[in-house]
Formats: structure tokens, sequence, C-alpha cells
């Protein structure tokens, strides 16, 4: 029983490492600190992290799922590649699903979930795009998107928009130097916070498929007039 559960906790505790090397590597790509196209290294990885390449391997086979990375047979591990078709396949995808996710958020969210929304809300009113950084306009995006999947209560639909979104903001990330006012992007969450906490099914699913459609043509403007 002792050797068992030892078992249990060293692999909870490996878990738990690869759990950590996963989002630092995720948020790397996400970033483009590692930029697509670039090779990653276990080794370097491992180093850097200050965990062992058991984890850092675990984490790359988790973002192959996500396709943020790519691994060919005896060439290596990559981050994957962005262009402009990959902006059109998921922005398909996002407005097909970004409505779903906010109406059935709006029908099902309980009292907990729509007041830890109504903080989420707050903190959008309260952020000053000018004084922000990139990354930290990015974070507060995400953190919107990710609370109303979650708020659908739909695992699969949730993990779905997730990888999804991730790749989103790989291409905006590209792009970002470029667009002529974040503001108004972040600012657009309020109207549709609000109606997800006011139950509004049919408003969110509207609002969240203009965002969405903004997005794209707001990336596919920048990314043509380069």
């Amino acid at each position: 029983m002792a050797i068992e559960t030892l078992a249990l906790a060293e692999d909870a505790a490996r878990k738990s490492l690869a759990d950590v090397a996963y989002e630092s590597i995720r948020d790397r790509l996400l970033m483009l600190d590692i930029k697509p196209g670039d090779l990653l290294n276990d080794d370097a990885l491992s180093k850097s992290l200050g965990v062992g390449r058991t984890p850092v391997r675990e984490a790359l086979k988790r973002l192959e799922l996500d396709r943020l990375v790519v691994t060919y047979p005896r060439r290596g591990t990559f981050a994957t590649r962005v262009d402009v078709t990959d902006l059109s396949f998921i922005s398909e995808i996002r407005a097909q699903l970004e409505p779903l996710a906010a109406s059935r958020a709006a029908r099902v969210a309980s009292p907990a979930v729509r007041a830890n929304l109504k903080d989420i809300l707050t903190e959008v009113e309260a952020f000053d795009v000018s004084a922000a950084s990139v990354v930290e306009t990015l974070q507060l995006d995400s953190r919107v998107h990710h609370s109303i999947y979650a708020a659908a209560a739909n695992p699969h639909l949730e993990d779905i928009l997730i990888r999804y979104d991730n790749l989103a903001t790989r291409i905006w990330c590209m792009v970002v130097d470029r667009l002529p006012d974040l503001s108004a992007h972040v600012h657009e969450h309020l109207n549709l916070l609000r109606a997800v906490i006011d139950g509004d099914e049919d408003s969110a699913a509207d609002l969240a498929r203009v965002h969405v459609s903004g997005f794209e043509r707001a990336v596919r403007e920048a990314l043509f007039s380069a």
C-alpha cells in the first residue's frame, strides 16, 4: 500500500510539472516569444523551466494536439506556422461556436458564475488599454473569452474554443502593433458580458458573432496593409 501511495504521489507531482511546463511553453508560443517555425529543444526548455525532460515532452505532446507545435520524425518539434489561410479557417469555426457558447452561458450560468462574470466586467471597465502592455491586453482578452466558455458548462465545447482562441491569439500577436485601436476591441467585451450576465441569449450570440467577425476584419486589414 505504501509503495502504491508513493507511486501515486510521484505521478501527481510529475503531472503537475507537466502542467507547469505546458502552460509556460504555451504562453511563449501564444506571445510569439517562440516564433512560428522555431525548433523547440527538449534540453533547452527543460533547463529554462527548471523541470525534467519528461514533463517537457508530455507538454509538447499536449501542445501538438492544440496545433501549436508539430513534430517531424528525425527532425524535431517546431512551432507551427501562421498564415492568412489559418485566419480564415479559425474564424469560420469561431463564428459558429463563439455565439453558441455565449448563448448557452446566458442560459445556464449559475448565480456564482454570473457573479464571477460581473467581477470580470468590472475589470474590463477599469482596464486602461493605453497604459497596458500587449501581454496584459491579450491576457485580459483571453480571460473574458475563457470565462464565457467555462460559463457555458460544456467541457467539450470549452476545450475546442480554448484551442481556437489560442490560435487566434497567435495571429493577433503578429499584427498587434499595426492595429489602430485596441481599446474598441477590448471594450466590445462589455456588452457581451452584460448580455451573458443578464441571461439574454440572443444578444449574447449576436455580440459574440460580431466580435469574432470584427477581429477577423481588423487582422486581415492589418495583414494586407503591411
